[in-house]
């Protein structure tokens, strides 16, 4: 079965009312980027942070995976799929595909501030315990945090996205510029003769120097077109 390697960033879930970060009105207008996604801005102001991913998650319940989504996980159908995903929403894992790469982490997952990466200190929340608040303890004791890789912080999920890259057959990227760090790195891994498919209705300016096929258009319009192209079925 050949293997397709789906790297999504904040273009796959803005079509489910996701804010994303970048775009005009996205959250980096609202909020400074180093208040609420550094390892710096957690230090000096623990409470900001957490409240501000508290909000996050709510917003995170009242949205759905959108159609792009759930052909992503259609995908299963026909090849091995691996999504490596910038997003720390759970839309892939509602939409139903089964191996996700979080290189971002995870909204719906707190952790232990001495050691986030610990899998012993990492706890998944409930739609009914949506909150983290100042005081709240991880099993280590140490202040409970979410489970978010945040920038000055290392990507621990890197080397298994890269791993998973150097095995594709076929690489789709959905929504993601691919010009940030580390992550913009993985499309170099992808085995020279694997098609490489861009899905983003914007122009983008793509740094990597491989030849790709660019689909210019949404993320739920686009996987409709290349999900027929590659299985021959429409969904």
């Amino acid at each position: 079965m050949k293997k397709i390697v789906v790297l999504t960033g904040a273009g796959m879930s803005a079509e489910s009312g996701i804010s994303t970060f970048r775009d005009s009105g996205g959250l980096w207008e609202q909020f400074r980027v180093e208040d609420v996604a550094s390892i710096e801005g957690y230090i000096r102001n623990p409470e900001l942070v957490i409240n501000f991913y508290n909000e996050r998650r709510k917003q995170l319940l009242t949205v759905e995976p959108n159609r792009g989504h759930k052909l992503v996980a259609a995908l299963e159908q026909f090849f091995d799929v691996t999504v490596v995903t910038q997003n720390v929403d759970d839309l892939h894992e509602r939409a139903g595909s089964s191996h996700i790469i979080h290189l971002h982490g995870e909204l719906m997952k707190a952790t232990s501030t001495r050691s986030p990466n610990n899998p012993s200190q990492i706890l998944t929340l409930s739609p009914d315990q949506l909150e983290i608040r100042v005081g709240e303890k991880a099993p280590d004791g140490s202040q409970l945090r979410p489970f978010i890789v945040w920038f000055g912080e290392a990507v621990p999920k890197i080397e298994d996205a890269v791993e998973a890259v150097m095995k594709a057959d076929i690489c789709i990227v959905i929504g993601t510029s691919m010009n940030v760090y580390p992550a913009a790195g993985l499309v170099q891994y992808v085995p020279q003769g694997s098609p490489i498919y861009l899905i983003d209705p914007a122009e983008v300016a793509w740094k990597s120097g491989r030849t790709y096929t660019h689909i210019q258009k949404g993320a739920s319009a686009g996987m409709e077109q290349l999900f027929e192209q590659l299985t021959g079925e429409v969904k």
